[in-house]
């Protein structure tokens, strides 16, 4: 009895083994996949950045020379820009806020329209005050 004890210990704990090692195989593509999609939301996560970067940078430069041109009125707070770049527009307002700021005729139509999913705010000094 004890002989047949022993087989049925070798045979469970080579299938044991055996199946073990199947599951391996398996286990590997999933973690990849997984790999991948996590890069991937990291990328867009970067590329989403880079361009709130970039939008603020560029929206700060187009106030400096809006506002050093002659005859211009920003006391309304109006649209710099309704594509300072792809998906993003470029808005004056006040610090604090007015309601004049807050009127869509003073804010770009792009942004109003649903053209444009983001913006940069700047003040009357070209200091960012918000970015969405």
């Amino acid at each position: 009895m004890a002989l047949s004890f022993t087989k049925t210990a070798l045979i469970l704990a080579a299938g044991f083994f055996i199946l073990a090692g199947c599951q391996g195989n398996n286990i590997a593509k999933p973690i990849k996949q997984t790999a991948d999609y996590v890069t991937g939301k990291v990328q867009i996560e970067q590329k989403k950045q880079a361009d709130k970067t970039l939008a603020a940078v560029k929206c700060q430069e187009l106030c400096q020379n809006k506002i050093t041109e002659n005859g211009q009125d920003y006391s309304l707070g109006p649209c710099l820009s309704n594509g300072i770049i792809p998906d993003w527009v470029c808005d004056m307002a006040h610090s604090p806020r007015q309601a004049a700021d807050n009127d869509p005729k003073n804010q770009c139509p792009a942004f109003v329209a649903g053209k444009a999913n983001h913006f940069v705010e700047v003040d009357g000094n070209c200091n960012i005050l918000k970015t969405y």
